[in-house]
């Protein structure tokens, strides 16, 4: 953990490259059936310009802080949760990717939460009982603006470190925003997310894609399901553009 990462500016500077980032995408799909549901699929993947001066800079940060090459890691990502029911969501990752396994993850929050939000380790021996529970006030995990978690899901020997295996708590109260880095075993090709000249590589980044595509989404919002110049597709096997 490691608190006061980023300054309260730099924080409200990466929400409103993403609020903006988000609107463009927005105006290229919308229409009013289907504007509810854009703004629920485009609140998980949206990532930032990396020729942003103040990205630039936070990006410089977390390299240093996480002693691994910008070069091996994708673009920041903004996240942005609103109140969500009790059902823990579970994230992690051991399958290899186009660029190598996941070596670590930086979790930056960007705001403040009322209730709820924080990230726990199940399979990590806690230093203290409360460490295991959601929503307890002594949780040294709780998301403060600012502050950020690293954590390692391989193991210097390439094996995944089972660790890693994290929980995030439901956010129970207000909202949350925050931002992710990914960093893996080699190089990402420059100015894009994933490598398309590698194999034949064709995924889906969100374990909704297919439900999403079952109900049209293709159609709706061929931006944010299947990509742009400057956005890679969310459901880009789904929706068969690959």
């Amino acid at each position: 953990m490691y608190k006061e990462l980023l300054s309260k500016e730099e924080c409200d500077h990466l929400i409103s490259l993403e609020s903006e980032k988000k609107d463009k995408i927005m105006m290229i799909n919308d229409n009013s059936e289907n504007i509810s549901t854009s703004r629920q699929l485009l609140s998980s993947k949206v990532y930032l310009d990396v020729k942003d001066i103040i990205v630039q800079r936070i990006e410089q940060k977390l390299s240093a802080w996480t002693f691994l090459p910008r070069e091996n890691s994708r673009p920041l990502q903004v996240l942005h949760f609103e109140s969500e029911d009790t059902k823990l969501k579970y994230d992690y990752n051991v399958k290899d990717l186009p660029a190598g396994n996941l070596v670590a993850t930086v979790v930056i929050y960007l705001s403040d939460v009322a209730r709820g939000g924080e990230i726990l380790f199940p399979q990590s021996a806690p230093k203290r009982e409360s460490w295991s529970h959601c929503g307890t006030e002594d949780n040294p995990l709780k998301p403060a603006k600012g502050s950020a978690v690293l954590f390692f899901s391989s193991r210097p020997s390439a094996s995944p470190d089972e660790r890693s295996m994290h929980v995030r708590c439901p956010v129970l109260e207000g909202e949350m925003w925050a931002a992710k880095k990914s960093f893996y075993g080699r190089a990402i090709k420059s100015g894009t997310v994933h490598s398309e000249t590698e194999g034949n590589e064709c995924t889906d980044e969100d374990e909704n894609c297919p439900r999403w595509a079952a109900t049209g989404e293709c159609n709706k919002n061929p931006v944010f399901m299947m990509g742009s110049p400057d956005y890679y597709g969310t459901c880009r096997k789904s929706c068969n553009a690959c």
